[in-house]
């Protein structure tokens, strides 16, 4: 656990700001989530930089986290620093066809802002929850196009290097991740899109909203697809198929709107998500022989069944 002196240095060194025992149910679209023991505001890249010294210098664990959409933490919390991107991480500037943006810009405003000027490309996004940075390091996307699509460059920043930026060609994109350093923490991102007609870009827009709204939970806390589709399969279908749709354990259930999503019913603990997470693993293992792989990412300790 970070002692007083971890956080005496990082208030010291940083201009953001460093609060104690900051409740992550605040931080997460699941709304659940015990206390990080420091939680870490770095406006400017050399913030960044000190806050991941000082923590690694004091053998303190550090993550960093967006807009906490993808993410179940435990119930007792994260024994380590959380850090996230603030000011000047959520700078964007407009070059023509290219979109340079901050990583904590959210993604909902570089949308509306493409469409805004008649750049198309990013119609795919709307209705994705989150940061620049998230759907970069999430290859975040739909069944048919994804953030690597309108890539053109990333920078990241490496702990102990500094800054590297790579060409989109550069990254090994994979299905729901981008084949980053360890470590990579994504910064900054240049979106390539391609003038085009914004009545066009609207009805594009509007067609994959209604298709996330008639086929996704909506209005409740959730966090996205809880697994990874299997190749050539659908997780959803086949837990749908297990009979599983609409199960419920403490206050999460399986939703009935998509059986791989998971929502908090408005008093839901993270030990109630991973249970039915592990028996849906369970479940569809026992069924199918097929092992399905999360998506969300834990964070803190889970008791291990």
């Amino acid at each position: 656990m970070p002692g007083s002196s971890t956080e005496r240095r990082l208030r010291s060194a940083l201009k953001g700001e460093v609060r104690a025992r900051e409740p992550l149910a605040k931080h997460t679209t699941y709304r659940i989530g015990g206390p990080a023991d420091l939680f870490v505001t770095c406006d400017t890249i050399a913030d960044l930089a000190e806050a991941v010294r000082i923590c690694e210098e004091d053998g303190v664990d550090w993550t960093v986290i967006g807009k906490g959409s993808n993410l179940l933490v435990a119930d007792t919390g994260y024994r380590g620093a959380i850090v996230v991107l603030g000011e000047e991480f959520k700078r964007h500037r407009v070059h023509g066809r290219d979109i340079e943006t901050g990583a904590a810009c959210a993604l909902a405003y570089v949308v509306r802002d493409a469409y805004s000027r008649g750049l198309g490309g990013m119609e795919f996004a709307v209705g994705i929850p989150g940061t620049v940075g998230g759907a970069i390091a999430m290859n975040a996307g739909t069944g048919e196009t994804w953030m690597q699509s309108v890539a053109a460059s990333v920078t990241m920043h490496l702990p102990g290097v500094g800054l590297e930026r790579l060409r989109g060609d550069e990254i090994d994109w994979r299905y729901r991740a981008a084949g980053l350093p360890a470590g990579a923490i994504v910064v900054e991102t240049v979106l390539r899109l391609k003038d085009a007609d914004q009545d066009t870009i609207r009805r594009a827009m509007d067609d994959s909203l209604e298709r996330r709204k008639r086929s996704q939970p909506m209005g409740v806390p959730c966090a996205g697809s809880v697994f990874k589709n299997p190749p050539g399969e659908s997780a959803g279908r086949l837990i749908e198929s297990a009979g599983l749709k609409g199960t419920r354990l403490g206050g999460a259930r399986v939703s009935q709107v998509h059986a791989n999503f998971i929502v908090n019913e408005g008093d839901a603990t993270a030990a109630d998500v991973l249970g039915l997470v592990r028996k849906i693993q369970m479940t569809i293992r026992d069924i199918h022989g097929i092992e399905l792989t999360p998506e969300i990412r834990l964070l803190g300790d889970f008791e291990t069944p």
